[in-house]
C-alpha cells in the first residue's frame, strides 16, 4: 500500500504502499515507540506493533490490510484496516494515488468505525520528491460528520540511503456542531508539523521523527517517535 505514506517508514495506516508497487504479495511488520495518527497519540504514548498484507498488480492497483494495537481508554483492543487503490506514473516526474480506506476498531466499542477516500499527489525533481495529499471521510469517527485532512510533505536525500522529511497537514471538521477538535475553546481544525530522518540498514527501514500539534492535549504534544521496519516478499 503507499498512505495511512502513507515514504520509508511510518508507523501509521498506509504507510507501506509505495514501497510494495513492484511487488506481487508482500507483508511489513513495523515496531514503533508510539502509534501516532496526525500527531495524535492512539496508544497513550505506548508502543505499537503493526503489520500489514498487501497485494499490487502490474496496472498500479493495489490492495491489502494493516493492523496495530490502540490504547484510547476504553475497550479498544487493537485497529484493523483494510484498503484499496491505484498508483499511476503520469510521467518521469508525477505521479497520483487514489483509493479508500476503512478503519475499524476492535474490542466492546467498534462506534468508531469509518471509511475514508484519499487522492496523493507526487512531483520528482532534482530537489527530492514532493507529495499534496488530501483525505476526505463523509462519517469520521461515527460521529456523521465531514472530515478534511490536508498535507504538503517534502522529502530531501541527503545523501545515499539518508534522507530528511517534512510535512504539514491540517484537520479539519466541516460540522462543529457535532465534531470539535478542541471543545473548549470550539476549534473545529488543528495543524500538526512533523520532521522525519528516514534510512535503512540490513533490509531494516529507520525512522527518527519529530512532531508536534496545535492541540492543547498530553496526547497529542511534542513527541519523537522511533520506528523500525522489515518488508517481506511473499
Amino acid at each position: 500500500m503507499n498512505n495511512k505514506l502513507k515514504q520509508l517508514v511510518v508507523a501509521l495506516p498506509f504507510a507501506v504502499l509505495s514501497t510494495t508497487a513492484a511487488a506481487d504479495w508482500s507483508t511489513t511488520i513495523t515496531a514503533a515507540s508510539d502509534y501516532t495518527f496526525n500527531g495524535v497519540t492512539q496508544t497513550d504514548s505506548d508502543p505499537a506493533i503493526q503489520g500489514s498484507l498487501d497485494y499490487a498488480f502490474d496496472s498500479g492497483v493495489y490492495a491489502g490490510a494493516w493492523a496495530s494495537n490502540v490504547d484510547f481508554g476504553d475497550d479498544t483492543d487493537f485497529e484493523l484496516d483494510a484498503y484499496v487503490g491505484k498508483y499511476v506514473q503520469l510521467d518521469e516526474q508525477f505521479s497520483v494515488d487514489y483509493g479508500i480506506a476503512y478503519y475499524t476498531y476492535q474490542g466492546n466499542n467498534s462506534d468508531g468505525n469509518y471509511a475514508e477516500a484519499y487522492t496523493k499527489f507526487g512531483y520528482a525533481s532534482e530537489y527530492g520528491q514532493t507529495e499534496l495529499n488530501f483525505w476526505y471521510s463523509w462519517d469520521y469517527f461515527g460521529y456523521d460528520t465531514g472530515h478534511v485532512i490536508s498535507m504538503i510533505a517534502h522529502t530531501y536525500e541527503l545523501a545515499p540511503n539518508h534522507a530528511l522529511r517534512a510535512s504539514f497537514d491540517i484537520s479539519n471538521s466541516l460540522d462543529g456542531d457535532k465534531f470539535e477538535w478542541d471543545q473548549a475553546k470550539g476549534d473545529k481544525s488543528y495543524y500538526h508539523y512533523r520532521l522525519a530522518y528516514q534510512t535503512s540498514y540490513e533490509g531494516f527501514g529507520i525512522e527518527v521523527a519529530a512532531e508536534n500539534t496545535s492541540l492543547d492535549y498530553d496526547y497529542a504534544d511534542e513527541r519523537i517517535v522511533l520506528a523500525v521496519s522489515r518488508t517481506f516478499d511473499l
